[in-house]
């Protein structure tokens, strides 16, 4: 969200994403709003400080281990966006029953919403559903 309004104001600006989130999410997020180079706080000075001077050149940088979180996100299935209303629902706690009556639709549209997005972040229960979740950036808690 920082990167659009930064991208709003100042469109020729040149941004790093410099951070502890190494979700596959969060990284394809970043950069699709239009980071410049996403790395994580953890590396080592030189690193960062090519960076810096390649972003200054115009380049894109993104270390290996980012790039290859990167490739799990651009191969994964995306959720649609009542998938991921039902995962935030199931990630606050909610039952069936209760994220039917918030979404008015049917526990069993729900039912069937949980099964796809279980398939699509390759787990087999809502626990796991809301860790890969987590893992992965698709949803932050408040």
């Amino acid at each position: 969200e920082a990167i659009m309004h930064i991208r709003a104001a100042r469109p020729e600006a040149r941004i790093i994403v410099l951070t502890t989130y190494d979700g596959d999410e969060d990284i394809y997020r970043a950069l699709q709003a239009g980071a410049e180079a996403y790395l994580l706080k953890d590396t080592p000075r030189d690193e960062l400080l090519e960076a810096i001077r390649a972003v200054h050149a115009g380049q894109k940088r993104i270390p290996s281990e980012v790039a290859a979180k990167l490739a799990v996100r651009l191969t994964a299935e995306a959720l649609t966006p009542r998938e991921l209303e039902v995962l935030k629902l199931i990630v606050a706690g909610r039952s069936n029953k209760e994220i039917g009556v918030a979404l008015g639709i049917t526990e069993g549209t729900v039912k069937i919403h949980v099964n796809n997005l279980l398939g699509k972040l390759g787990v087999t229960d809502r626990t796991q559903a809301v860790t890969e979740a987590l893992r992965r950036g698709i949803v932050h808690l408040d």
